[in-house]
C-alpha cells in the first residue's frame, strides 16, 4: 500500500527528515514514535500529500504524491494534532458538509454517516454543537472528519495529546476500529500508547528512522540488557558493594528508603534477573520486589534516541 523511498525534507538548512525508507502493507497500524520535534509530522504530512519532499519519493496504492498529489489525497484521511473543525455546525451537518467537500455525493456521505459515526461513538451526540462538546469528544469528530469519504489510510498525528486517562482509553478503541476498513498510521511521543495500540514502531529520532519492528520485536532489541528495580533490606553500604562487584551489573543507582530498605535501579550486561537475585541472596539481603524499570520499548526507544553526532573523520556515526 505505502512506499517511501529516501524521503528528505528540508526547511532552510534544518533537515527535518532524511533518508526515511519504508514499506507498509495494506490493513496495518503503525506508530511513528519519537520524541517533540523528531520528524514524526513531517512523515506524516508527506504521506498525507500537504507537503512535498525535498528529495525522495512515496506512493500509497501506486498514487505518486508528487506527480498525482489530487488523486493521493482522494486515498487519505488526515487527523492533524489540533482538527479544524467549525464549532458553530453540529456534528452531523458537519461531517455532510465536509464529506462533499473531500468530492463525495451527498447520498454518498450520507449513506457513509451511520457508519462513520458509530466507528467514532458519536450516534448518540450527532444533533450536538461541536463548540459543546469536551476536548476528548472534538477528537472523535476529527477521527470522523478524516474518515468520512472512506480513505484506505487514515493518518492520526497526536491523537490522545490532552485527552484525561477515560478519554486515551475511549479513544484507543476508537482508532482499533479504524483497522477494520484501512491502513492507519500514528504518531505519539507516548511509549505505552504506541505498544498498546499499534502492530508496528516505526521509531524516529533527529529526523532519521531509527528502528522498525513490533513492540515485542523491538523490545528484543536492546544491546544494554535490563533496567530492574530491586527493593532490598539491608545496609545501604553492603548493597552498594555488592552491586558495585557484581559481574552482572554494568550501573546501578541507589536511594535509601524507611525501615532499613534499599531501592537500586540496576542497568543488567544481559538478561541476568534469576542469577542476580539469587547472587544477592545468597551475600543476606533481603529482597522485597523485583520489577523492570522501564518497559522493554522504552529501553530500546532510549538507547536509540541517544544523541548521535557525526564522526567526520572517521565517517561513522558515534554516540555521545
Amino acid at each position: 500500500m505505502i512506499e517511501a523511498q529516501g524521503l528528505t525534507r528540508y526547511y532552510g538548512d534544518f533537515a527535518a527528515l532524511r533518508d526515511a525508507t519504508f514499506t507498509i502493507p495494506d490493513g496495518e497500524i503503525v506508530g511513528f514514535l519519537g520524541l517533540n520535534g523528531a520528524g514524526k509530522s513531517t512523515v506524516l504530512k508527506i504521506l498525507a500529500g500537504l507537503l512535498l519532499p525535498s528529495a525522495g519519493k512515496v506512493t500509497i496504492d501506486g498514487i505518486d504524491a508528487t506527480t498525482q498529489p489530487d488523486a493521493l489525497r482522494r486515498k487519505i484521511g488526515f487527523l492533524p494534532e489540533d482538527p479544524p473543525l467549525y464549532g458553530e455546525m453540529r456534528i452531523a451537518e458537519f461531517l455532510e458538509w465536509v464529506g462533499q467537500l473531500k468530492g463525495r455525493s451527498r447520498a454518498q456521505v450520507r449513506a457513509a454517516l451511520p457508519e462513520v459515526l458509530e466507528q467514532c461513538e458519536l450516534t448518540d451526540f450527532q444533533d450536538r454543537v461541536i463548540s459543546e462538546l469536551s476536548h476528548g469528544y472534538k477528537k472523535r469528530v476529527g477521527i470522523a472528519h478524516a474518515i468520512i469519504h472512506k480513505p484506505d489510510v487514515v493518518i492520526l498525528d497526536e491523537p490522545i495529546s490532552g485527552l484525561d486517562p477515560q478519554q486515551i482509553v475511549q479513544m484507543r478503541a476508537v482508532v482499533r476500529n479504524l483497522t477494520a476498513n484501512a491502513t492507519v498510521l500514528i504518531s505519539s511521543h507516548i511509549l505505552s500508547e504506541i505498544s498498546l495500540t499499534c502492530e508496528r514502531v516505526l521509531m524516529i529520532h533527529q529526523g532519521r528512522l531509527v528502528m522498525d519492528g513490533g513492540p515485542k520485536e523491538l523490545g528484543g532489541r536492546s544491546s544494554e540488557g535490563r533496567l530492574l528495580r530491586l527493593e532490598l533490606r539491608g545496609d545501604r553500604a553492603k548493597v552498594d558493594d555488592a552491586l558495585a562487584e557484581s559481574p552482572l551489573v554494568s550501573k546501578a543507582e541507589l536511594r535509601s528508603a524507611e525501615d532499613g530498605l534499599v531501592t537500586a535501579d540496576v542497568s543488567l550486561t544481559g538478561d541476568h534477573r534469576e542469577k542476580l537475585v539469587a547472587e544477592l541472596v545468597t551475600a543476606g539481603f533481603g529482597i522485597r520486589a523485583v520489577s523492570d524499570a522501564v518497559s522493554e520499548l522504552e529501553q530500546v526507544f532510549l538507547e536509540c534516541t541517544r544523541t548521535q553526532v557525526l564522526d567526520k573523520k572517521a565517517g561513522q556515526r558515534v554516540k555521545v
